[in-house]
């Protein structure tokens, strides 16, 4: 019976916490002070005075009960959600209450790993009963992964501000987020290294004319028509029919020692990365990994490959599979490039941890 008191007391603190104020500490120690004097002077007027601020905290605690009970909280983000980058996302507070309004009611996010982070609360004045209101915030996911328990606090002072009182929420509910998709130290340069070495491996091999279109950014200026730009009064390139073939093989190697779970993490955002940004340039994207294999665009758009990289774990391999594209551009992220270029990836692009480090470390060793 005592355990099982102890672990009701546990779960209603778990739900609900308190905070006395400044304001509450001051009011508490002039109940203490008039209570003291009552009983030492025996002034009736005292006693009902020390009445009168005993009923006030009792009031203020139960009107705060009052105001976070049976308020419901839902949380609804983009369907796309890199980690590490700010969205808009709505919170909507719903008051299930049919007699009485809820005051002066915030809304926050429990800081620690398993929740979102918010840059700011959200504050309503007042929910009416019955009510649903929303509103906007600006959210970020510190990681990759799936988030499935989202906490967050209700909280209020009302009505005298002596006691903050505050309830937790779990919401449970699963939230794939992507891996980052923006540049960590040295991912710009490397993706303009990719580029060029993509445009070197394809020099040469487009022969036959596709068409004249609109030059784009990050495009050689070889291909520049300058009579059709002159003509048109914008600049112009002609296109060739290789140039529409281009492709990238890119293989993710889960095959990784316990050592190097910190570089597989940064290899998997330096992978999201470079996928995000080639396929952006028009670059087909042949993604493959360990019993995994996805082409984008033939096959659909890039957000399988996030989801996997979101979800992507390291795993065991009895050996490192062959390239499956002769003349496509390949860049292999592996701790052990020697046992790709025996599998026949001679001439690729091995992102190795002496190749990408991570920040401020040194290179990580290498493994045959």
């Amino acid at each position: 019976m005592r355990k099982r008191w102890e672990q009701l007391r546990a779960a209603i603190r778990s739900r609900i916490r308190y905070r006395i104020t400044r304001v509450g500490a001051l009011f508490t120690a002039a109940t203490v002070a008039v209570g003291v004097a009552s009983i030492v002077s025996g002034n009736n007027l005292l006693f009902l005075i020390l009445s009168a601020m005993l009923a006030t905290l009792l009031v203020s605690g139960l009107v705060s009960r009052l105001c976070l009970a049976a308020l419901q909280l839902d949380f609804l983000v983009p369907d796309h959600i890199p980690a590490g980058r700010k969205v808009l996302g709505k919170i909507f507070v719903r008051n299930q209450k049919w007699l009485m309004p809820s005051f002066s009611i915030h809304v926050d996010a429990i800081r620690n790993p398993d929740s979102p982070t918010l840059d700011s609360g959200v504050y309503f004045p007042l929910v009416p009963r019955g009510a649903t209101l929303e509103g906007m915030v600006d959210v970020r996911f510190p990681r990759r992964g799936t988030y499935r328990e989202n906490s967050f606090a209700f909280s209020t002072s009302f009505p005298f501000g002596f006691l903050e009182r505050t309830a937790r929420v779990t919401l449970r509910r699963d939230t794939l987020i992507y891996p980052r998709l923006d540049p960590h130290p040295g991912f710009e340069d490397m993706l303009a290294g990719v580029s060029g070495d993509i445009e070197t491996h394809y020099r040469g091999l487009g022969k036959d004319f596709y068409r004249i279109r609109p030059y784009e950014a990050f495009e050689s200026a070889r291909h520049v028509d300058w009579k059709a730009s002159a003509h048109v009064g914008s600049l112009q390139v002609r296109e060739f029919a290789r140039e529409q073939e281009q492709t990238v093989e890119m293989f993710l190697d889960r095959d990784i020692p316990a050592e190097l779970d910190a570089w597989f993490e940064h290899a998997i955002d330096c992978c999201a990365y470079l996928a995000w940004n080639l396929s952006n340039r028009g670059v087909s994207i042949h993604f493959r990994s360990q019993g995994y294999e996805f082409r984008q665009p033939e096959d659909g758009d890039l957000y399988p490959i996030l989801k996997y990289l979101a979800l992507a774990s390291p795993q065991h391999a009895d050996g490192a599979e062959p390239p499956f594209e002769e003349n496509s551009f390949k860049i292999v992220f592996t701790p052990s490039p020697r046992r790709f270029i025996d599998a026949g990836w001679l001439g690729a692009r091995l992102v190795s941890p002496d190749v990408l480090r991570l920040p401020g470390a040194g290179a990580g060793p290498d493994r045959a």
